[in-house]
């Protein structure tokens, strides 16, 4: 069998940039959604009371529990890294999948951000595995042996790759989060009880983490406005929610979840949340032994960062 080691979640996009770009960063954002929209957001009125110092300063929390992370995973030193995250029609475009497994044996990682492309390994014995394992489950995963130049443009997957830079092999989960209509909370979660237990019957003795990319709480440029029709724009962060969402996975109830309604995770800018409840799938009522977050409103995000140890 394939043991879980270890699992980690966290924020991507502006929790993995120094708080000293946040600034500039932030105003690509709102030209962005302008040129999508046809108007630039106002600034949030939180701004006032969140210096750049200050921000600074509140990051380092979330900033030593990304160094713990990059640590953890030495330590471990599992034979496979799986990456769940969402495409943002970034490697999937015309077709979008709900769920998808990628198959391949290599892909060359290009990170948005810091401009770099970097060739990693992928376990494509696992990958098929666990595809096959899936579908025998009842669910239906696309799966992808290649990419145009082997190339993973998803931000979600490829910043991760840049923090961690693995030694061991990868393998590429993706799960619909932004184009909706999009997987409902419980389907997630039973899709993270589904990958353990193909883990789990494999034979071998793969040691295996997870690492689950996306949310918490953020109205990007790039978010289904359309479909959500709320009051709220880019910059809010719903804290009641999150934290509501943080107090069941640091209890352990990460089934709580399940009671969730993609309403609730759309309208609470929180669509990404699906990655973190394919891990919670996995990890049943394992208790964190990492968790910490941060509402940035210079950084436009709710950041969460976690680590679980078994």
């Amino acid at each position: 069998m394939a043991d879980i080691v270890g699992a980690m979640a966290s924020s991507h996009a502006y929790a993995l940039l120094n708080p000293q770009t946040w600034d500039t960063r932030r105003e690509l954002s709102r030209q962005r959604f302008a040129a999508k929209y046809g108007t630039v957001p106002a600034e949030h009125p939180r701004l006032a009371g969140e210096p750049a110092e200050q921000s600074a300063e509140r990051f380092g929390k979330l900033g030593d529990a990304f160094r713990q992370l990059r640590d953890e995973l030495v330590r471990l030193a599992p034979d496979t890294l799986i990456i769940i995250g969402d495409d943002q029609e970034e490697n999937y475009t015309d077709t979008v999948p709900q769920f998808a497994i990628y198959t391949g044996g290599h892909v060359n990682a290009y990170d948005p951000e810091s401009k770099e492309t970097t060739g990693y390994r992928c376990d494509a014995a696992l990958a098929r595995a666990l595809h096959a394992g899936l579908v025998e489950q009842g669910f239906d995963v696309t799966s992808s042996s290649a990419f145009p130049d082997d190339l993973l443009i998803s931000h979600a997957h490829a910043q991760v790759l840049t923090l961690l830079r693995p030694t061991a092999p990868v393998v590429l989960v993706f799960v619909n989060a932004i184009n909706l209509p999009a997987a409902t909370p419980n389907r997630c979660y039973e899709f993270g009880e589904g990958i353990r237990s193909c883990l789990g019957g494999l034979p071998g003795a793969e040691r295996v983490v997870l690492y689950a990319s996306g949310g918490l709480s953020h109205f990007s440029a790039g978010y289904p406005y359309k479909e959500y029709g709320g009051s709220l724009s880019m910059g809010d962060i719903c804290e009641d929610f999150d934290r509501r969402v943080l107090g069941w996975i640091e209890r352990g109830d990460g089934a709580a979840l399940k009671s969730l309604s993609s309403r609730d995770l759309l309208d609470n800018g929180e669509v990404e949340l699906r990655q973190w409840i394919v891990l919670l799938g996995a990890l049943q009522t394992l208790k964190p032994a990492t968790l910490v977050y941060e509402p940035m409103y210079r950084g436009l995000m709710g950041m969460g960062v976690g680590f679980w140890r078994f």
